[in-house]
């Protein structure tokens, strides 16, 4: 009989310092119960782009919601890697909804009414003493 083990990884990863304070964070995040849609979690992303005075394009998107909410977006196979799929359909919504506008291929940029759904999160995240430094 043989037993499959899983491989040893190569290389071990460890994140910078930023990176490991978002993920504690985020884990305090979770004892508070506040719960965000991946919906509310991408247009709060978008904002924060903005805010930094850059474009959201889609590479800046993904690498800024996998570096703030690191557990939403990986893969589940390979923890250390965003899985940008996850973000296809939820940014087709938002802009059904009319709170983005743009698409992968260029830019997005938030509505009015995405902007003001954007900072009631922001404002929710800030209370819960989540991003401090935002």
């Amino acid at each position: 009989m043989v037993s499959y083990r899983s491989p040893k990884p190569l290389v071990w990863v460890r994140f910078p310092a930023p990176l490991q304070n978002w993920q504690s964070m985020i884990q305090n995040k979770k004892t508070k119960n506040v719960n965000f849609s991946v919906n509310d979690l991408i247009l709060f992303c978008v904002h924060s782009v903005i805010l930094n005075n850059e474009q959201c394009s889609f590479e800046r998107l993904v690498k800024e919601c996998f570096t703030m909410f690191p557990q939403t977006l990986k893969f589940e196979r390979y923890p250390i890697w965003p899985d940008s799929r996850k973000l296809d359909r939820p940014l087709r919504l938002l802009r059904d909804e009319k709170l983005i506008v743009g698409d992968p291929k260029s830019y997005f940029v938030l509505t009015k009414e995405g902007k003001k759904r954007a900072e009631e999160i922001e404002r929710i995240l800030k209370q819960g003493s989540l991003f401090k430094n935002f």
